[in-house]
């Protein structure tokens, strides 16, 4: 078992001040939007859960605190325990299976949420430790479909703490075979950098339509889906905004939308549907969450690669056709 002081240390170099992560601190060109102290709480619930994480010698001592963050912003803790137990279980010494006793057990309602911690991890973990991030989860249907996420978290993580590089000078991630899909990696990694968008713009509408817009025109319909996921999951603007972003994303907008319903389904999942997550998602795909969440079952299909193409893509694939 990794001892109280390794733990410590490890909390010390990788947990990001609250400083760190807010707006103001990051030099957010949203930092003075009317959203960002509500979006600032997603990173600072996902700091909360990862010192938890780290913290934990067992896991009933991790699930008591993350229980007792709000209903709305739990599954983020849980992102960031997962991170946590990531980061734990990548080191050569002790148990190595922390992260699967989380995602089968308490952070399962959390599933997807909990991929993207997995990302967040792989941001802080060298390459070669990558191989061993990604538990077994044979009894979870969504697994490893949607480990796909984890790659998604990695570049939300990437894209906010290095913007310079990854959003400003739009640099493009060097492919990894996550899932024996190594051209996809890149694809996966624009997502995340979407939903970032998402945050450092400070969820202002017209800004993140620009912010898009100076990205190439192949990476576009990515960064819409991160940026409908974000705006679904996250919060952040009024119905009428939306509708108008959807517009903007123009031939995008299955992109944009699917994004969205994979919130939904998230959302769903996890048994808590915030009001904001309801009315976002009817403005993205004219449906509610319960309906949105039975679309993404709908064209959800068997892991693998189908032709070559990961099953994730194909998921996406048949949502966005929904909305041609």
């Amino acid at each position: 078992m990794l001892g109280a002081v390794p733990r410590a240390v490890g909390r010390a170099l990788l947990t990001p001040s609250l400083a760190d992560v807010r707006f103001a601190g990051r030099g957010f060109p949203g930092r003075d939007s009317p959203a960002a102290r509500g979006l600032e709480a997603v990173p600072e619930a996902v700091i909360c859960g990862f010192e938890w994480g780290m913290e934990a010698r067992h896991l009933w001592e991790a699930e008591h605190r993350l229980e007792t963050v709000d209903a709305a912003l739990r599954g983020f803790a849980y992102e960031g325990a997962t991170m946590a137990f990531t980061v734990r279980d990548a080191l050569p010494a002790g148990r190595s299976d922390r992260t699967r006793e989380l995602m089968l057990g308490p952070g399962r309602p959390h599933t997807f949420l909990a991929y993207i911690g997995i990302g967040f991890a792989m941001a802080r973990l060298p390459r070669p430790l990558w191989k061993g991030v990604l538990p077994e989860l044979a009894d979870n249907p969504y697994h490893p479909t949607m480990s796909w996420l984890a790659v998604d978290g990695y570049g939300f993580d990437l894209a906010y703490f290095h913007t310079e590089r990854w959003v400003d000078r739009k640099e493009t991630a060097r492919p990894y075979p996550w899932l024996g899909s190594p051209d996809y990696f890149p694809r996966a990694f624009d997502q995340g950098v979407g939903r970032a968008l998402w945050f450092i713009q400070g969820a202002r509408c017209d800004a993140v339509a620009e912010a898009v817009a100076g990205f190439p025109e192949e990476r576009r319909a990515d960064l819409w889906s991160g940026v409908g996921l974000a705006a679904v999951f996250a919060g952040g603007a009024a119905g009428d905004a939306l509708s108008a972003l959807l517009r903007s994303a123009d031939a995008a907008g299955p992109h944009m939308a699917q994004g969205a319903v994979f919130a939904a389904k998230a959302r769903v999942f996890s048994g808590f549907v915030p009001d904001h997550s309801e009315d976002a998602v009817r403005a993205l795909t004219g449906m509610g969450a319960v309906e949105a969440a039975r679309l993404a079952d709908e064209h959800a299909v068997e892991p693998g690669r189908h032709g070559g193409v990961p099953a994730y893509e194909v998921w996406r694939a048949g949502i966005r056709a929904h909305f041609r």
